[in-house]
């Protein structure tokens, strides 16, 4: 049997190639299709789709937690209606809460497990699923990609702000709420910054575009952004995004986690890279005790 690819033997051109990918700039095929033009490129790019079997760090009968899924009504957004996947640490709560963003594909097994590894460390945790309105997530992320681009994305962020305040609101709830997320959900996790100002404690982007720079003086939460080092598109937004959050007296932190790509959290495909992902997450998890206590 032959040994699996790993990060260090997958030509760069590769990752730029599924970065373009994964964003939706080109599909799979010309994915495919590039990257046979390298050199041993076929095999690097057939290794990096998503082995969702390997995401699964907390079990779904995990004794600590108890998961399901629940509807709650979507104002505004592409349906009116909305689902998600609920988390709830063992006991009887109240728990601050987590909002997990998803990326641009829908609610995947890897979300749905960072929901559980939330609400293991004892956080209310809830991952929306913003192609519910479409027929959910599908079962496989290049259709889940395609659906999300084909959804009004002014009535998604809409769905995703509707998310953050139903979880707010839920019985379970302390009031304090946290929000986190993995690239579009990084950029939805500052947008949802901005938008919720005060009802805000604490968010988490992951390799997340940047708020728009006339509404971050509306941030009120104290901001933790993750960088991945190989990641040009998002971190030539951070200099000005730096410079408006200094200029609001807006509270932040920001890491760049060496040798890793975007994505570096996701555990799925080669792109995870262990020692970021691990640091990355314990900080987020410091993070939200600490501001949602």
């Amino acid at each position: 049997m032959n040994a699996p690819v790993t990060q260090l033997e997958i030509d760069q051109r590769v990752f730029d190639l599924y970065d373009e990918y994964c964003h939706g700039r080109i599909d799979r095929r010309e994915f495919l299709a590039r990257a046979a033009l390298i050199a041993g490129g076929l095999s690097m790019a057939q290794a990096l789709l998503p082995r969702y079997a390997l995401a699964q760090t907390i079990s779904f009968t995990d004794s600590r937690i108890k998961a399901n899924y629940v509807t709650y009504p979507s104002p505004g957004g592409n349906s009116g209606q909305m689902r998600g996947y609920l988390v709830q640490p063992a006991g009887a709560g109240p728990f601050p809460a987590v909002l997990v963003v998803h990326e641009n594909r829908g609610l995947n097994p890897y979300i749905e497990d960072v929901a559980r590894r939330a609400a293991v460390e004892g956080f209310l945790a809830l991952a929306p699923d913003g192609l519910f309105p479409a027929g959910g997530y599908p079962g496989n992320d290049d259709d889940g990609r395609s659906l999300q681009a084909g959804l009004d994305q002014a009535k998604l962020r809409t769905d995703m702000l509707n998310s953050a305040r139903y979880l707010k609101r839920h019985k379970l709830a302390t009031g304090k709420l946290g929000a986190t997320g993995f690239c579009w959900g990084g950029g939805t996790t500052n947008y949802l910054a901005t938008v919720l100002g005060a009802d805000l404690q604490a968010a988490v982007p992951y390799y997340g575009a940047a708020a728009a720079t006339a509404e971050v003086p509306k941030i009120k939460a104290a901001l933790l952004i993750q960088f991945a080092e190989n990641d040009a598109g998002i971190n030539g937004m951070w200099p000005t995004y730096e410079t408006a959050l200094k200029s609001a007296d807006v509270r932040y932190e920001a890491h760049t986690y060496p040798g890793t790509q975007h994505g570096f959290h996701n555990n799925s495909t080669p792109r995870y890279n262990e020692a970021a992902a691990k640091l990355s997450w314990e900080r987020t998890v410091a993070h939200f005790k600490k501001q949602l206590a």
